[in-house]
């Protein structure tokens, strides 16, 4: 298996929601933090979605945080999209 970065909970920053205010999570990580890891359907080049956009898409990408990977998903709407993992009910953004 590959090693990579072990982000542990230190590593999540937080900031407020601009219109809620409810908290939210972000944690900064590059190409070599992650774990290649496509499921099947990936391997065969298929999509999720026939339009490629969606709220919860499916990456072919892991993130080692606090020991356990966490597979990492995309909302993804026109040209904007954010890349996310839960951990314990929260949304932590992966910058």
């Amino acid at each position: 298996m590959e090693t990579t970065r072990l982000h542990t909970e230190s590593d999540v920053k937080t900031w407020p929601h601009s219109k809620t205010g409810e908290t939210m999570y972000k944690i900064y990580a590059d190409t070599t933090d992650l774990i290649d890891d496509p499921l099947p359907w990936q391997k065969r080049g298929l999509q999720q979605t026939a339009s490629g956009y969606g709220s919860k898409l499916t990456s072919c990408y892991k993130i080692n945080f606090e020991g356990k990977l966490y597979r990492l998903y995309v909302t993804q709407y026109s040209n904007a999209g954010s890349t996310w993992f839960r951990v314990r009910g929260r949304k932590i953004f992966v910058n």
